[in-house]
């Protein structure tokens, strides 16, 4: 008869293979930067080769990335497109979108511009949930869609929120395109902007992203933790309001945003662990 060769010691049944791959995604979706394989590993308590066998499969799929810094060299793992694409089909599809949209509206309604829930996704923005303005005169922009962190109101706010370490690796890697005549892309004065933004609790776009739009954005935060969930922000183009006016619309965005906080820490809680 022949010798059945046992299983190696970390052999996982299918169940387990699956709640380890999604410890994988969870953790990094909680953590908020890139993980070496190393700190993953401690994390998590799985064995390397485990691990990598299943970062190796995750990455096939497009569920997570390596991430470059500015020369090339790789920075640790994060999630990939595909991972957010699913939490947005997840999101589209339970009481989270109903409660969102309902905040947004009456936002919406109160300030009479367009108004967007966004999260940081990798090195980009990431429309969560958005309501349009019935103005005829609006920049139309669907959930799901990316835009950049350097010259979105929403992607300053985002970078002011980091800690030094964590936003100077991010400018680094980061490619400062000229979007229009206002886009900041030189590294110092950028970072500058930041600083200011970072005391101030907000980010704005004056015309950087696109010529006669304006913004504003604030944070979502967990209320125990103060972590930031998501930004809210309010769009307008120049020919209705100036930069001026959407920031002192910042006590309702926050108001807003408090009523967003649960709906976000709810959804994140339901998710599998």
């Amino acid at each position: 008869m022949r010798d059945t060769a046992p299983a190696p010691p970390d052999a996982a049944p299918d169940d387990a293979r699956v709640l380890r791959a999604l410890a994988v995604l969870e953790a990094l979706a909680s953590g908020g930067q890139p993980y070496t394989l190393s700190q993953l590993a401690a994390r998590l308590h799985i064995p390397k080769a485990t691990l990598l066998r299943l970062i190796e499969s995750l990455e096939t799929r497009g569920y997570v990335i390596h991430m470059p810094d500015s020369r090339g060299h790789d920075r640790g793992i994060a999630l990939g497109p595909r991972a957010a694409q699913f939490a947005l089909a997840a999101l589209s599809n339970n009481t989270f979108t109903r409660g969102c949209r309902s905040v947004l509206r009456s936002l919406v309604d109160v300030l009479g511009e367009t108004c967007n829930l966004t999260a940081l996704d990798g090195d980009t923005v990431l429309y969560v949930e958005r309501v349009e303005t019935t103005e005829p005169l609006r920049l139309e922009m669907r959930p799901g869609m990316r835009v950049p962190l350097h010259c979105t109101a929403s992607g300053k706010l985002f970078l002011s929120q980091m800690n030094a370490l964590e936003r100077n690796a991010m400018l680094a890697r980061l490619t400062l395109k000229n979007m229009t005549y206002r886009t900041l892309t030189d590294t110092q004065l950028l970072a500058a902007e930041l600083d200011r933004l970072s005391v101030r609790g907000v980010g704005i776009d004056n015309e950087e992203f696109v010529r006669g739009m304006v913004a504003v954005a604030v944070p979502v935060k967990d209320a125990a933790s103060g972590r930031v969930l998501a930004a809210l922000a309010v769009h307008a183009p120049t020919a209705r309001a100036t930069l001026a006016d959407l920031l002192e619309t910042v006590p309702k965005l926050k108001d807003a945003a408090s009523r967003l906080a649960p709906l976000l820490h709810a959804s994140d809680a339901a998710q599998p662990v």
